[in-house]
């Protein structure tokens, strides 16, 4: 019964996933149904978290999503877990349960995930970065710019508000926070265009220059992970990123590796990395692994952005993504 009620309690409710509720723009039936359909899963995962008493039985729940959206649900897990470990009296370890389970394969999403409880909890129950991988918790801010953009749409796209001072980790950067932030707003920005590529570009184009870079990538990570665009509008998109294409290849590039990771491949995927990256999903998730830093890296950026680097770098010179 506690489980049953924490869960009521804990989990949002699905009327803030319509599009009609959250104001975005509707293209079709089709991408209405798809990324409402991503919104629900979030949810499902959020609650199968939330109500269960360990993380290994609610990935036993997560495991039966379908293949298309299980990552999603997985993300909202990572939201619950992230949650449900800062509320527990000295400190819970659902979130490090999962990682070194059957969640490791989802890695990514999870860490998305955090950030989205962090969106929604006080500052001073934040986790602790000191926990977290340190190249992947960028991810984190990934998904609080997301959560801000998603639900907060006047202030952070349509007014582009943007988090200068952002105080995680600790200890900063708290200039390039701002930026893996913009990389969740990016993602966002597909789901507030309806995966429209006209009102997406549009979207991105309110923005500063400075913020562009960034955006893409975010808006290629969504475009390829969630799908909704048929080629010839990913074509679109790739023609109007201009010369920004190398990050909307760079997002793309690590949408493929949560989905290759996760074993979670479907055909949509296929074509985005074809047009986005001039690849499979396979190679396109290969050089993603094969540019990530294994260790400290020289220099003032976090590990994190010299890997997007190197990941764009090496799109900017493939035939399909040149500008």
């Amino acid at each position: 019964m506690f489980r049953s009620l924490r869960r009521r309690v804990l989990t949002p409710d699905i009327s803030e996933t319509k599009l009609a509720t959250r104001g975005f723009h509707v293209k079709d039936d089709a991408s209405r149904e798809l990324l409402e359909t991503v919104g629900e899963t979030f949810l499902t995962g959020y609650a199968f978290a939330a109500e269960t008493r360990s993380a290994a039985e609610a990935e036993e729940r997560l495991e039966e999503i379908p293949r298309r959206f299980r990552g999603f649900a997985y993300e909202g897990a990572g939201m619950a877990f992230a949650i449900l470990d800062r509320l527990t009296p000295g400190g819970g370890h659902r979130t490090a349960d999962s990682l070194a389970g059957r969640g490791d394969a989802h890695n990514y999403m999870i860490y998305v995930g955090i950030g989205w409880a962090m969106a929604r909890l006080p500052r001073f129950l934040w986790p602790d970065s000191r926990g977290l991988d340190p190249l992947l918790l960028w991810l984190v801010h990934d998904g609080y710019g997301f959560h801000q953009a998603y639900f907060h749409t006047q202030r952070y796209v349509y007014e582009q508000y943007r988090e200068t001072r952002f105080p995680w980790p600790a200890g900063g950067p708290e200039a390039y926070a701002a930026r893996a932030i913009d990389q969740g707003i990016g993602r966002a920005l597909w789901f507030v265009g309806g995966t429209d590529v006209e009102q997406v570009v549009s979207l991105v184009e309110r923005f500063p220059r400075s913020r562009r870079a960034d955006l893409y990538a975010g808006v290629g990570l969504a475009a390829t992970y969630a799908g909704g665009a048929p080629e010839d509008e990913l074509l679109e998109l790739r023609e109007r990123a201009g010369t920004y294409r190398p990050q909307l290849a760079q997002g793309s590039s690590f949408a493929a590796e949560a989905r290759v990771r996760a074993g979670l491949l479907v055909p949509h995927n296929e074509v985005a990395t074809r047009v986005l990256c001039g690849t499979t999903p396979e190679d396109a998730a290969l050089t993603s692994r094969r540019t990530r830093p294994d260790g400290p890296v020289t220099g003032d950026l976090p590990a994190y952005e010299v890997w997007r680097r190197r990941i764009a770098n090496e799109f900017a010179f493939a035939g399909g993504v040149t500008p």
